[in-house]
């Protein structure tokens, strides 16, 4: 995929976790010959850009995926991939096994957020609609007489 005598850089990626998924963003305008390999512990990325220059991503991930219920979809801005994790419901604190901070990586803040409280909020609602539908119907509601047209 990457060859020795003409060097590559990594993609910036971006990357986000939800309960079952793990979302990773490579963002690359007007890609060509993209190739995503993705293994039970690592994922492999590789494209060139619109003025040719070799792109490439070799990521030891966090823990494991299921390759096999795992996609990726290309557009003209970038490189979507959503990884099921084998261990759902459980947490990533970052995409990479090791503890490393890379300067191409960084977290989709604009898509994070903690899914525990999605649990906790599905709860609320359906509390607050059971509560709703208990009211409904047992005062009357006001008439309304008194406001002026």
């Amino acid at each position: 995929m990457c060859e020795e005598d003409n060097p590559s850089q990594p993609a910036k990626t971006q990357w986000y976790d939800r309960k079952n998924y793990v979302f990773v963003e490579f963002c690359v305008e007007d890609s060509t010959e993209v190739d995503v390999v993705i293994e039970k512990f690592r994922l492999i990325f590789s494209c060139k850009t619109a003025d040719n220059t070799k792109l490439y991503n070799n990521i030891e991930l966090y823990t494991r995926v299921e390759p096999n219920d795992s996609r990726h979809k290309r557009s003209d801005r970038s490189i979507t991939l959503f990884m099921r994790k084998v261990e759902g419901k459980k947490d990533w604190p970052r995409l990479t096994k090791e503890k490393n901070k890379h300067a191409w990586l960084v977290v989709d803040f604009d898509n994070w957020r903690d899914w525990h409280d999605d649990d906790e909020q599905m709860i609320f609602m359906e509390q607050y609609a059971n509560m709703m539908k208990e009211i409904k119907g047992t005062v009357e509601p006001p008439t309304m007489d008194d406001l002026d047209d």
